[in-house]
């Protein structure tokens, strides 16, 4: 086994984050009809948008995520490109738990939190089934990755 194997090859940041930010230029350019995905089986993540108060200003702010459905919830993680410091919308999320989101069959008034315990083992192991590198990726952090849930209000 590589290196590169052992440890979750990553591109550079100014990639990730170039690519980021061209996916959503199109889900923005095509008013959310480009760019969202559901989860196909328990080895496909879907993606869904994520409008959150800033937590300083208040204004909305937007974000794409990987998910996966459990039951009601949508589950993602604050992982930040497996980067330090938490992402900007964990944080926001964190100070305004009330959220909405918008998936590839619609919209969503969702509440936010953190999996604790039992349930964010049983949770994390289901993102290793779809992320075969989530412990090596997850080992680059400073923080233990939060397994965010998104419960429907």
């Amino acid at each position: 086994m590589s290196a590169a194997e052992r440890t979750g090859w990553l591109p550079p940041r100014w990639v990730k984050w170039l690519a980021w930010k061209i996916h959503r230029g199109i889900y923005n350019r095509s008013g959310g009809r480009l760019g969202l995905s559901l989860p196909r089986d328990d080895e496909h993540y879907g993606t869904l948008h994520l409008t959150v108060p800033g937590r300083r200003t208040g204004e909305p702010r937007g974000v794409i995520l990987g998910y996966f459905e459990d039951g009601p919830n949508l589950v993602t993680m604050a992982m930040n490109g497996w980067e330090d410091p938490e992402p900007a919308w964990w944080l926001n999320l964190q100070a305004h738990p009330d959220a909405e989101v918008v998936v590839a069959d619609g919209k969503r008034p969702v509440r936010g939190r953190a999996a604790e315990g039992e349930e964010r083992t049983r949770l994390w192991a289901r993102w290793q089934q779809i992320d075969k590198h989530l412990d090596a990726w997850a080992a680059r952090r400073s923080k233990p990755t939060a397994v965010v849930i998104l419960e429907p209000r």
